[in-house]
């Protein structure tokens, strides 16, 4: 039976302590992707880099990394997965809207220059909503009706030979204890059409961020730890058997199947991060605002 969601304790924002973060340099090599090349020297993607107004690009990226270098202390693993070319989807966590901006700067200091998913009031944002649509937006007008043109633009991307950034929760959490959340169908239907259209699996990659729910922007001193994990591609390449009989789109039940595999994948990864288990009781479904259990996913 769902159980509602209850009130968030202060151990859900509690901060990120130096001790856990010690035990995941342990574990995995951290970075600080708030520079160029963290992971070493790799070849940027001129032509996205040129096609992606640059000098726009730029001024964000030195304003983004001025806000994180002062408000938190950032670390991440897993960056040396991102592909060099070619068409890729990164898929994030959504706890704060801080988190937008960690997957974005790291794609651009490892030369890469995704298009990006985001609620299409974020274009009219002061000061900075302008610079967002020149680096990539591709804006969402949630409650539009527009899903299916909104995917097909974005399946556009990825045929293109353009890597896409989706937060697919469509929102930030509103889990109370900050887990990721039930998905949208968006970014399973996205993965499965365009890797039909190109003949193969697109690269799917979990990007996990925890601990910018525990700054306070207005006094953000001592700074907080946050970490992000760029995790390994999850394979979906069993959903893709028999792609050419799907019909006009790929079947609800893969579409399906893919978003639980993905949000699963992220709350695991997660809780590495937290160093905490998720809710025994289960997820938290958008849709109800209950937690329900997993296997009812």
């Amino acid at each position: 039976m769902a159980s509602k969601g209850k009130p968030s304790p202060r151990s859900a924002v509690k901060p990120l302590s130096d001790q856990q973060v010690a035990l995941l340099g342990e574990r995995h090599h951290l970075v600080d992707p708030t520079r160029y090349y963290p992971t070493g020297h790799r070849a940027p993607a001129l032509d996205e880099i040129g096609g992606q107004h640059p000098t726009g690009t730029h001024r964000l990226l030195h304003g983004v990394v001025q806000v994180m270098r002062s408000s938190c202390k950032l670390y991440a693993w897993g960056l040396e997965r991102v592909p060099e070319t070619g068409p890729f989807i990164t898929a994030a966590t959504h706890v704060t809207q801080f988190d937008v901006f960690i997957p974005m700067m790291s794609m651009f200091h490892l030369g890469r220059r995704p298009r990006y998913m985001a609620k299409a009031e974020m274009a009219h944002w002061p000061l900075i909503g302008n610079w967002f649509q020149m680096v990539g937006m591709q804006p969402v007008e949630r409650k539009s009706g527009k899903a299916r043109s909104i995917e097909e633009e974005s399946i556009g991307i990825l045929t293109s030979g353009r890597p896409l950034t989706i937060w697919p929760e469509g929102t930030v959490t509103r889990d109370p204890l900050k887990w990721p959340m039930s998905l949208k169908p968006g970014v399973g239907f996205i993965a499965l059409e365009a890797s039909r259209q190109l003949g193969g699996m697109v690269p799917l990659y979990p990007s996990i961020t925890w601990g910018a729910a525990s700054i306070n922007h207005k006094w953000p001193w001592p700074r907080k730890n946050v970490v992000m994990c760029y995790d390994r591609p999850l394979d979906y390449s069993d959903l893709l058997e028999g792609m050419d009989q799907w019909g006009p789109e790929p079947p609800k039940e893969a579409v399906h199947t893919l978003c639980v595999r993905l949000r699963d994948r992220m709350e695991e990864v997660m809780a590495e991060i937290r160093g905490e288990e998720p809710p025994a009781e289960g997820y938290f479904d958008y849709v109800t605002m209950t937690r329900r259990p997993r296997s009812e996913q």
